[in-house]
């Protein structure tokens, strides 16, 4: 089931909104954070890190969630520092 790009108050589409969603919840391993991304959201796991990374880079989606997307923006910044 594919969401909805209506955006709402925040800017962020029903899609943003639920990538965020599913980046601030704990998961027990890749297998079932990649079920939840084809299921839940219609979209396959590649897609799912390009529309990810593009939020992090979305002030709209730091001001919805800044916890998660500063998290995100510091592992980013980790795996780049190693390259």
């Amino acid at each position: 089931m594919a969401l909805h790009e209506e955006r709402s108050a925040s800017g962020l589409s029903e899609r943003d909104r639920a990538v965020l969603a599913v980046e601030r919840r704990g998961w027990p391993g890749p297998g079932a954070k990649e079920r939840e991304i084809r299921e839940r959201l219609g979209l396959s796991p590649t897609r799912y890190y390009q529309l990810l990374n593009a939020l992090l880079d979305d002030p709209r989606a730091l001001a919805h969630d800044p916890v998660t997307v500063n998290r995100l923006r510091a592992r980013r910044e980790e795996r780049r520092a190693l390259r």
